[in-house]
């Protein structure tokens, strides 16, 4: 009979081995690492503690009383992640195509709990065929018992999931709930449903990559954040993304030392165009903000006329939110106002303050936007700005017009500071057309209607094309020169360091989705 520290030895080895050497070999030769190297690559050296590793599966259907692996197709545990304590859980593919059932779920669950309870962020790596056909319903279940568990968790702990492989059907709702999905380019791929069953059900030809692959869901669906080349670079993604999270809800981000210095930025005072038709990028006025290398964008394929991502400010961890003048010249429209309200919700969940730029014309008009809920997504953002309870602060760079101006964390909707730049031009709508529209009459009836169109559009503009009469009003605080932007939002953030709202009692907010 075998001594039973032999015993444990051996099954430990057992279960490290996975779905054995061939299957591994495998995974590598399709350029994968496997689920363990996938966790020495997370956390920091020596700290990984695995628990349920001696874990089987349970059902004995279809051949399965037949086989044993160890773990269950999943590795689960806890460690640190640069120092903090994170939970994570590894699907292994070469154990029953990392397949999940009751087992393998019970596991994922029993993590997900500690991490409500210990108060410290969650991260899956994902690589997974799917349901686990030979259990039935209890693989089902399983996906359901986890899916409840991310709903829980939301708001309280960061959630991260990592794709890189296959993730299909079920299993895609577990990561669509988390705060941010990464994918690996070229290896990864999520949908509801695969190639073969559209072609079935539509007729359509169409590879894993095109219908779900990193590419597709970066600059089309948006449903991921992030993509890297490799697993490896996408793993350093998401260590740097949790850098500029808390553990949880009821704690700050960490803030990095900072020596001040002189904190002005000459090369803002000539990044706005004299013409105010003429595009520029929001990322040099970003990049000239925050700390020098600070800033990690969200989603920088999708939607493009809104940038949104985390950068520091003295060593605050901070949320940007900007229009981007060089895509569609900022406009809000259906894609760009769910980017944006989700991130500013994601920050606001975490303490995390925002900084918005803006430079927005309004809403982009068409049957397109209109048919496709513009009414409901600008609401959604709307929403967002007016929930949040972090310090707030908005920099109006050129345009803020129209019902845009209110949306972009207005004053109106609980901004704490505004400021704008001498080139901000607030008002209900362009001189051009607003000197169209009052003046439309006069403008007929003149000898040269051109002559007179640009006059009165010069009359409006020299009423309306500037910061003079908001702040007059108090909905700026203060007109500042560019350069002057990034010691302003310091100064500002420092202020509001300890700002606290109470907010009505409610079950919960009913935001329109």
């Amino acid at each position: 009979m075998q001594h039973p520290t032999e015993r444990l030895e051996s099954m430990r080895q057992e279960a490290l081995l996975g779905g054995g050497e061939a299957r591994i070999e495998a995974q590598h030769g399709k350029g994968k690492l496997t689920a363990r190297e996938r966790i020495q690559l997370l956390l920091d050296p020596g700290t990984f503690q695995e628990l349920g590793q001696l874990v089987t599966h349970r059902s004995t259907n279809f051949g399965l009383d037949k086989q044993r692996f160890l773990g269950d197709g999943v590795v689960t545990g806890y460690g640190k992640v640069n120092g903090r304590q994170v939970y994570v859980f590894s699907q292994d593919f070469t154990v029953l195509g990392g397949s999940l059932a009751e087992a393998h779920a019970a596991k994922i669950c029993k993590i997900m709990d500690m991490a409500m309870e210990n108060g410290a962020p969650v991260i899956g790596l994902n690589d997974s065929g799917g349901a686990r056909i030979q259990e039935g319903v209890v693989s089902l279940g399983g996906y359901a018992d986890i899916f409840h568990r991310n709903v829980k968790a939301s708001g309280v702990v960061p959630q991260l999931s990592l794709i890189l492989g296959p993730c299909a059907g079920g299993a895609v709702y577990s990561p669509a709930l988390t705060d941010f999905i990464f994918m690996t380019e070229g290896t990864s791929y999520m949908f509801v449903t695969g190639p073969n069953v559209v072609k079935t059900v539509t007729h359509e030809e169409v590879t894993s990559e095109e219908l779900g692959g990193a590419s597709t869901h970066a600059t089309k669906s948006g449903v991921t954040h992030f993509t890297a080349a490799n697993e490896a670079l996408v793993i350093e993604q998401a260590k740097r993304a949790l850098g500029y999270l808390p553990q949880n809800c009821e704690e700050d981000p960490a803030r990095l030392a900072y020596d001040a210095k002189d904190e002005t930025r000459p090369n803002l005072d000539g990044l706005v165009p004299e013409s105010a038709q003429q595009p520029y990028d929001i990322r040099d006025a970003i990049s000239e903000i925050v700390d020098e290398g600070s800033f990690m964008e969200v989603q920088p394929d999708f939607a493009e006329n809104m940038v949104v991502g985390f950068g520091r400010l003295a060593g605050q961890s901070v949320g940007m939110v900007a229009n981007q003048p060089a895509f569609l010249a900022g406009v809000l429209d259906n894609n760009a106002s769910v980017k944006a309200a989700r991130f500013v919700r994601t920050c606001d969940a975490f303490n995390v303050p925002l900084v918005v730029l803006e430079d927005v014309p309004g809403f982009l008009p068409g049957t397109d936007q209109e048919w496709n809920g513009i009414i409901t997504n600008g609401a959604k953002l709307l929403y967002a700005f007016s929930e949040a309870t972090v310090p707030r602060i908005t920099v109006i760079t050129r345009k803020a017009y129209g019902g845009a101006y209110d949306v972009m964390n207005s004053r109106h909707i609980g901004a704490d500071l505004v400021f704008a730049w001498p080139t901000a031009e607030i008002a209900v709508m362009g001189a051009k057309g607003a000197a169209e529209i009052i003046f439309r009459k006069e403008i007929a009836g003149a000898e040269d209607p051109g002559a007179k169109l640009a006059e009165k559009e010069a009359e409006y503009a020299e009423l309306f094309a500037h910061p003079y009469n908001a702040a007059s009003r108090g909905y700026v605080d203060e007109v500042i020169l560019p350069r002057n932007t990034r010691e302003k939002l310091i100064q500002g953030m420092a202020m509001l360091k300890n700002k606290a709202v109470k907010t009505p009692r409610k079950k919960h907010s009913n935001i329109p989705l």
